[in-house]
């Protein structure tokens, strides 16, 4: 149904994962400041506090997805753990923007958590009109969702318009909107391979949009993470 899924994913090969594993490890050992044993696409070495940024914002889009997935799994089956999930989920969204607020402020952080929070009301929708298959408002709970999915895009722009650009960011929106609905309709039809798939392809892209931000907050504030 969602026949446009771009997949995107930067990921820090194996050997170079291992080499940094090694020198956080020698960092510890001798006191030194943390420095990796590899480099971006660009060919610029990853420092120890850009290698953190990574890895946590990585952490937060994949708890983004993972409780996305137990939340459209309780809507599907009527679990009884559904508030407790949303809950969960709805603290993600505090967690990411409060990820912007060391680089654009609290204000900013704040906003962001607020258009996030509104992106996840607004699935809840989507899902509980799956699940009485209600189709009008099926489609104006996804085509509210899709409008929010552009107020994230062009907030995001305004604060990095260089690294962030308004098209892509809606691009890197729509697919996650677009990948996170495949998994729900497969969810909700039961067509169980499927839905594997769709929470595999909405796993990777989200990993990639992690990066993405990585990518543009480094760029942005190269001196806290490039001496």
């Amino acid at each position: 149904m969602m026949s446009h899924l771009v997949r995107r994913r930067v990921a820090i090969p194996m050997a170079g994962t291992l080499a940094i594993v090694a020198a956080v490890i020698a960092v510890a050992a001798t006191g030194a400041p943390a420095r990796s044993q590899t480099s971006d696409t660009a060919g610029n070495p990853i420092f120890g506090s850009e290698l953190a940024l990574r890895n946590d914002m990585r952490k937060l889009w994949e708890d983004h997805v993972t409780w996305t997935r137990m939340v459209i799994v309780s809507f599907a089956g009527g679990l009884d753990d559904r508030e407790a999930a949303v809950g969960r989920l709805l603290q993600n969204q505090k967690d990411l923007g409060d990820a912007i607020k060391p680089f654009y402020g609290d204000a900013a952080g704040n906003q962001l958590t607020a258009l996030l929070t509104d992106h996840i009301v607004i699935a809840a929708d989507i899902l509980t009109a799956l699940g009485s298959g209600d189709a009008d408002a099926l489609d104006a709970a996804i085509a509210k969702w899709r409008a929010n999915g552009n107020d994230i895009a062009d907030f995001l722009s305004s604060a990095n318009p260089t690294s962030w650009p308004r098209d892509h960011m809606r691009m890197m929106m729509s697919d996650h909107l677009d990948a996170t609905a495949a998994e729900a309709i497969a969810r909700f039809e039961g067509r169980w391979e499927d839905d594997v798939k769709a929470y595999d392809a909405a796993h990777e892209q989200a990993l990639g949009m992690a990066d993405m931000l990585s990518d543009g907050i480094v760029a942005a504030f190269k001196t806290r993470f490039r001496p």
